[in-house]
């Protein structure tokens, strides 16, 4: 905003359904979609309003999680999730293959995606994506829509 970009911020959950089709070249939900209550309805609205959108979440596959589930027998604290169950933010967890799937029932195509090991780094580009799930902390998606026609988003809660 201080460089003289135009930023909108709002409640993905209930703002995007305002905005008409194609109003943003780019939209971005940054370790946000995680946080949603509909992240179906959200993701879909997200590539209706914009030609592309990124999404970047933490993912709940990593190594780490799972261990800490399995020995610990309670919810993973991290560096990138450092909250109690109670008090977080997340109401969906997701693996990085849970999104893959999300975004091929909603018909996104993904154009580039990497996964971000603890420090931000890219995991190394050989590395095969189903890999990912385990040794990745965060997955970063730069998506669009697949070709010109576009299904309305579903109400909230339908099925």
């Amino acid at each position: 905003m201080a460089k003289g970009l135009a930023v909108v911020q709002g409640d993905a959950d209930t703002d995007l359904a305002d905005y008409p089709d194609d109003a943003f070249d780019y939209v971005v939900l940054s370790q946000t979609l995680q946080a949603t209550r509909h992240p179906r309805t959200v993701l879909e609205h997200m590539l209706r309003i914009g030609r592309h959108g990124v999404v970047s979440f933490p993912n709940f596959g990593h190594w780490r999680i799972r261990l800490q589930i399995l020995f610990g027998g309670h919810m993973p604290r991290t560096d990138n999730l450092p909250y109690a169950w109670w008090d977080s933010p997340n109401i969906h967890f997701c693996t990085i293959k849970d999104f893959r799937e999300l975004c091929h029932v909603v018909g996104a195509r993904m154009e580039k995606s990497v996964a971000l090991d603890a420090w931000g780094r890219a995991l190394r580009f050989n590395t095969p994506w189903w890999t990912w799930n385990l040794l990745g902390e965060q997955g970063v998606f730069l998506l669009s829509r697949r070709g010109v026609s576009r299904a309305t988003p579903r109400q909230n809660g339908s099925r």
